[in-house]
């Protein structure tokens, strides 16, 4: 929180990298690495989507962190004896501190962790979703898209980058605001973007181009958190997305699309934001709406023209172990979040 009232996020991240090379002391290597993220984090979510675009679960195994948390790290307490299976820790805080045990900044996800040593390689969330489209393209799968082709790539940085600060981070500063000013720059920081998007895919199926970008890629995890999280408990409330013709359809495309619906348990999401925010909704109730099964409905999009993987092919269906509940004919959704005693957390992610 900064002196006005605003917030203002951490941006301290480790930024060695994995590349095929090795540069940094890390070379892509089958087996040796293990994405660590949460279902509820919107910023773990984009490595989610990339890892299975590209095809990467044999290569780079997966641990999934619970949805609570407290202020010194994610725990895995979902997980059969509340460990992760292959890194054998309890909270991520470990392999952080493995690195640097005097480790100053928040344990976040997504992290990369090196197995053999245990210890955190990268959490510089931006950088991660890159390189596992470029650095380890000989391990992708036949027909993996590009999502960062080199002709557009001035304009999907420049559109990442307004949605990143108006949207994406502009929620949380609506959210964690300090002050009626600071709320309220925000919050007309946020909906002029959302109303620039919503003019823009008016008549563009997707940001940039007529294919999936890493741009899409970054504005999909807070739209499909939005009318369950950030419309009611952030504050974010001039209209839902359900209400925004273009926004929604769009949004509802990239969730039938395979590699970013099959990513989503809106139970784990709601359960991270109104249990963890403790100073937001102290009452830790987890509100039951709103009715998902909107997302499969159709959406039009297609007269658009388009194609979301280019040249490429679909992915295939996710893992077993890796598969999320089904959003059937429950109106909730609801999948079980294990009763767990980390109810509250200060790192807000």
């Amino acid at each position: 929180m900064t002196g006005d009232g605003s917030y203002e996020r951490d941006r301290t991240y480790i930024t060695t990298r994995i590349t095929a090379d090795g540069q940094d002391g890390y070379p892509v290597e089958p087996g040796r690495y293990r994405l660590v993220i949460a279902r509820a984090c919107p910023w773990a979510n984009r490595s989610a989507i990339v890892r299975r675009l590209m095809g990467l679960e044999g290569v780079l195994s997966m641990g999934i962190a619970g949805p609570l948390h407290d202020e010194r790290s994610w725990v895995f307490h979902l997980d059969p004896g509340g460990r992760d299976p292959v890194l054998g820790i309890e909270r991520l805080q470990e392999a952080f501190l493995l690195r640097d045990p005097g480790y100053p900044s928040g344990i976040t996800v997504p992290a990369i962790v090196d197995i053999p040593t245990g210890r955190v390689v990268t959490n510089d969330f931006e950088r991660i979703t890159l390189d596992l489209g470029s650095e380890w393209a000989a391990h992708q799968r036949d027909g993996a898209p590009d999502l960062y082709p080199e002709r557009r790539r001035d304009e999907i940085d420049d559109v990442a980058g307004k949605v990143y600060r108006d949207v994406n981070d502009g929620v949380y500063q609506c959210g964690f605001a300090g002050d009626q000013e600071a709320y309220d720059t925000a919050y007309r920081r946020l909906w002029e973007r959302l109303d620039w998007l919503e003019e823009r895919l008016t008549d563009r199926r997707y940001l940039v181009g007529d294919t999936v970008t890493e741009a899409d890629v970054r504005l999909f995890p807070t739209l499909v958190r939005f009318d369950a999280v950030y419309h009611g408990h952030f504050k974010c409330n001039r209209q839902k997305l359900a209400e925004l013709p273009a926004l929604w359809a769009y949004a509802r495309d990239l969730f039938q699309t395979p590699g970013f619906g099959d990513t989503i348990d809106f139970a784990q999401i709601k359960a991270h934001y109104y249990v963890v925010h403790h100073q937001i909704n102290p009452t830790g109730i987890v509100p039951r709406g709103p009715d998902p099964r909107g997302w499969l409905s159709p959406h039009g999009r297609e007269e658009l023209g388009g194609r979301p993987f280019g040249d490429g092919t679909p992915p295939g269906p996710p893992p077993p172990p890796e598969r999320v509940p089904p959003l059937g004919s429950s109106p909730t959704n609801a999948s079980p979040v294990t009763a767990s005693p980390i109810t509250a957390g200060r790192r807000h992610r």
